[in-house]
């Protein structure tokens, strides 16, 4: 950092200060301040003062810069730390906080934004959908949170009126998978009642400024804060109106992205507008009786909270009291208790609202189904940011929590930071020089101590039975506490005119001394509020605020429990604040304000050397520079950086731990940086550690690329080895499929010789892929051998016109719908004399005379045909064919032959799909004969066209 750093802006670490006195340290924090570095490091604690004005600080340039780094690394920004946080959080799986610390107006809740902003900007780099709306949920309820949690004070325009834990989860990759906020004692006496120069809660004015006309009328209101009691008491309200309107959109917006739905958002906004008519209802004293001035007010609380308006009445006019023989009973209110119940109605009220709006955001970002074994180890980041330590002219209840708070918050710094380190290094041997600090556990248990703390002694005045008043509380605490060295009062300090007999006393905390008013502890402490409005608010036919008042279902005459005070309540939830941030790895930001009068310029040398001395700061630096950056058990420190040492790595063979780690910082030359504990290894820089980061970090992709070498090579061969079984077991199962379905094959057809169709009803089994080819094959096959079985059966003398119907069936393929396959196919017609009794004979003599003189074997067909010529005209003829030649012959002549065709000229034949006669004989001389078949005496309905089809294909093939 130094070299990043010129000297002409001081030490940005105060550990590196020449001398470790206060003049110092106050010198190099002003002059940090005049040259605008705001930033300081007390080794890993954050330094942080107010500027006061906006700085070019926070871009994605400034993010890169500090994502991933080493503390030392950069100049010290708040981003660092958040950085080492969640660094640690994610390399160590441990779970981290940040805790804010710092006065009012030190700018406590702008570094929690920033942190918020960072973390946010350096996880999900993959933009998972649910992640990203995990991350805007978190930052959005930073804006509602402010509008209704915080207000303007005369030292804060935005001060926290509350306090804020936030918890965020992270899954095993780093990325935030939810959250919880918790919320400490909300500041509600400021909703009746603001000091002079300060205003009620923010979201008051920004309903008031930035609602539109439809809204206000919705909520019988008017754009003017002046108009309402509760938000013109402390005179500021003329300020930041432009702020106000712009804040009331971005806290609707924020409110929508969030998850809460319309419905919900209407009844925030009623809410808030029954507060401010409950702060204009006036009540009037008519004898003895009290009544409302105005019924008007009641009208519109009645319609906003969804109640009746007679039950509103009579609940801020009576009270509903139960006697002792059960009986119920309304006792008027006077004046004073009307006006007094009004506005305890309206804390209550919005503290609620407020309660109510923590956990509606809290069921949103919940970490939802997390199931460690399936999700990984769930980190956690805390972020606190809690109001600071506050002086003003009349400090009340709130302030004397507030500064509690702190002062547990002091000494969990304490405990861990400087009490823990100088035990540490007692326990582990290492030699030290102790150094002396102030311990502030005196000032804790004067407030919490049991039976002798002041919160005590506060819940006995509330539990004792009468009349029991401030003053004699006062009274009780200085009897039992006036030996207290930071206890004081007028009555133990008579001459001490800056405080008043019976009503002030004084407790010397760590950050100063403080006056305490006494009036309205008892009742703030009480917090007090009638059952009836408790009832009348459970009743609401609104379901928000119905479930915002579940103890309203309590009937008057059920006995409760007393419930705890508002001072334990508030102790209890301290206390387990501290303990939750004691068992997570602390960083801190302690903030300081440099002036009170918020200036950009103006350094107050005494105000900042009050805060530098009250929150330990020196005594920071002096550990610090005495001490050791960073200590880890053996074990560990040998589990991250053994892979640096060729004597560790993969495991080493020495006698302890101890041995291997002091291999490891001699092979680096660290020897005059660390020292040996009895349990762990010191190392004083952080610049040593970050080294063997470095080297860490370069040898980690080898050892991965070596792994991923290693167990690839396992993987390639447990494929393998399946490879292999499965082909395998796949060659088996084949073989087994192809036997089986011989297996079948030969089952089924085993006895098919003896049936009468030779197997042609047997259904075929579906055959393995690999037989698909072969089960063709063998079909064929056996329509083969079945052919051939009824074939053998036939005479020889039948088998030529078998064999003229096989090839007349090829021919036509199914394209005549009857062929005269069922009929005996006589072919010569023309000599049969059933078919042609008047010219058999004849017919029979020309044969003869043709077979003598062409010398042809035999017949192949003969019948009458008709022919066409080309002039359409048709003449009746013979026709007759032979092995050698076509003839056609005149009948009426004695068969005289007219023509004769070579039958080897003929090329084809064609016919129709008809069931007409028509044949057409084309020769290669195209010299085509086209005949029409005659039907001759056999019968009248004969088709010869497939016989004659038949018998010339048959020869043809042969």
């Amino acid at each position: 950092m130094a070299e990043l750093e010129g000297l002409e802006f001081g030490k940005s670490d105060f550990v590196l200060l020449d001398e470790v006195t206060m003049e110092q340290f106050m010198e190099n924090l002003k002059l940090r301040f005049e040259k605008g570095r705001i930033y300081t490091f007390i080794g890993e604690v954050v330094v942080s003062v107010n500027p006061y004005k906006q700085m070019d600080i926070y871009g994605k340039d400034a993010i890169d810069a500090y994502r991933g780094r080493e503390l030392y690394e950069n100049p010290p920004h708040l981003y660092a730390v958040a950085d080492a946080a969640y660094k640690a959080m994610k390399r160590r799986a441990k779970d981290t906080c940040i805790v804010i610390s710092g006065e009012s107006g030190a700018g406590k809740t702008e570094a929690s934004k920033y942190i918020m902003q960072y973390i946010a900007a350096i996880t999900n780099p993959s933009q998972r959908a649910e992640v990203e709306s995990v991350k805007n949920v978190l930052l959005k309820s930073n804006c509602v949170l402010e509008a209704f949690g915080n207000a303007k004070t005369n030292r804060n325009d935005n001060s926290s009126r509350f306090g804020k834990y936030m918890d965020i989860n992270f899954n095993f990759n780093g990325d935030p998978t939810g959250g919880h906020i918790n919320n400490y004692l909300l500041e509600k006496s400021r909703v009746i009642q603001q000091q002079e120069g300060e205003r009620n809660f923010h979201s008051f004015y920004q309903l008031l400024r930035g609602g539109s006309d439809e809204l206000m009328g919705s909520l019988h209101l008017q754009n003017d804060p002046t108009h309402y009691v509760y938000t013109r008491q402390g005179a500021a309200v003329s300020t930041a109106s432009t702020d106000d309107r712009a804040c009331h959109k971005a806290v609707m917006a924020a409110l929508k992205v969030i998850g809460f739905t319309q419905e919900e958002i209407g009844s925030i906004y009623k809410i808030l507008g029954t507060i401010l008519h409950l702060g204009n209802l006036e009540f009037t004293t008519d004898g003895e009786n009290v009544q409302l001035a105005s019924e008007d007010c009641i009208r519109h609380i009645a319609d906003l909270t969804a109640t009746e308006y007679e039950n509103v009445k009579k609940t801020l006019l009576f009270r509903t009291v139960a006697t002792g023989g059960g009986e119920v009973i309304d006792k008027g209110h006077s004046e004073n208790e009307a006006t007094y119940g009004r506005d305890a109605f309206a804390k209550a009220l919005y503290e609620r609202l407020f309660a109510w709006i923590v956990s509606r955001i809290n069921n949103v970002i919940e970490v939802k189904n997390y199931n460690p074994a399936l999700h990984g180890k769930n980190t956690v980041i805390g972020v606190l940011d809690i109001y600071g330590f506050e002086i003003f002219d009349n400090n009340s209840f709130e302030q004397f929590c507030i500064n509690y708070c702190n002062e547990k918050l002091q000494q969990l710094f304490i405990e861990l930071i400087l009490r823990q380190e100088q035990e540490e290094y007692e326990r582990e041997g290492i030699t030290w020089q102790h150094i002396d600090y102030f311990n502030n556990q005196i000032i804790v248990d004067l407030v919490e101590q049991p039976h002798k703390g002041i919160i005590s002694i506060l819940d006995e005045a509330c539990l004792t039975v009468g009349k029991v008043t401030d003053t004699v509380c006062l009274e009780s605490m200085n009897n039992k506490l006036g030996q207290h060295p930071h206890y004081t009062s007028r009555k133990l300090c008579p001459t001490d005119k800056t405080m008043e007999f019976h009503r002030d006393f004084r407790i010397r905390h760590y950050a100063g001394d403080v006056t305490y008013s006494v009036e309205g502890f008892l009742d703030k402490n009480k917090d007090p509020l009638f059952q009836d409005f408790k009832r009348l608010m459970y009743n609401s036919a609104d379901p928000v605020l119905k479930e915002m008042w579940p103890d309203g279902k309590l009937s008057i005459t059920e006995v409760t429990k007393r419930p705890l005070t508002a001072a334990t309540l508030f102790k209890n939830s301290i206390i387990a604040l501290v303990d939750r941030l004691a068992c997570k790895e602390p960083y801190y930001v302690r903030c300081i304000k440099p002036n009170e009068v918020k200036s950009p310029m103006l350094f107050d040398d005494a105000r900042c050397q009050h805060q530098v001395a009250y929150l330990g700061l020196l005594e920071n630096v002096r550990v610090r520079r005495a001490g050791f950056a960073y200590r880890q058990p053996y074990a560990r420190f040998l589990q991250r950086y053994k892979m640096t040492c060729e004597y560790t790595w993969p495991n080493h063979l020495m006698a302890s731990d101890r041995e291997a780690v002091e291999a490891i910082v001699v092979q680096h030359g660290f020897e005059g940086d660390v020292a040996y504990g009895h349990t762990k290894l010191f190392v004083r820089t952080p610049r040593s550690l970050f080294t063997l980061e470095q080297e860490r970090a370069a040898l980690i992709p080898i050892l991965v690329l070596f792994l991923q070498k290693v167990w690839r090579g396992a993987l390639a061969r447990m494929r393998c080895r399946k490879m292999r079984a499965i082909y395998t077991i796949m060659g088996c199962y084949k073989r087994y499929k192809v036997k089986a379905h011989f297996w079948e094959v030969e089952r089924r057809f085993a006895s098919v010789r003896n049936m009468a169709d030779y197997g042609k009803s047997v259904e075929w089994p579906t055959p393995p892929a690999t037989l698909v080819q072969f089960h063709r094959i063998t079909q064929h096959l056996h329509r083969r051998w079945r052919a051939r079985q009824i074939i053998k059966n036939i005479p020889p003398s039948d088998m030529p016109e078998v064999r003229a119907k096989v090839a007349a069936m090829e021919a036509l393929r199914g394209e005549r719908p009857d062929w005269g396959c069922g009929r005996l196919w006589e072919r010569d017609y023309l000599s049969n004399a059933r078919d042609s009794p008047l010219t058999s004979t004849n017919f029979v003599k020309i044969t003869k005379d043709l077979k003598n003189k062409d010398q042809y074997n035999q017949i192949l067909f003969s019948g009458s045909v008709r022919m066409l010529n080309w002039f359409n005209n048709t003449k009746d003829r013979a026709l007759l064919i032979t092995d050698k030649h076509i003839y056609r012959l005149e009948p009426k002549k004695h068969f005289k032959v007219q023509k004769r065709i070579n039958i080897e000229t003929v090329v084809g034949l064609s016919v129709t799909s008809g069931s007409d006669q028509l044949v057409a004989l084309h020769t290669a001389s195209q010299d085509d004969i086209l005949v029409h078949l005659q039907k001759g005496q056999l019968c009248p309905n004969q088709d010869r066209v497939g016989e004659f089809v038949g018998t010339l294909c048959d020869h043809f093939k042969r």
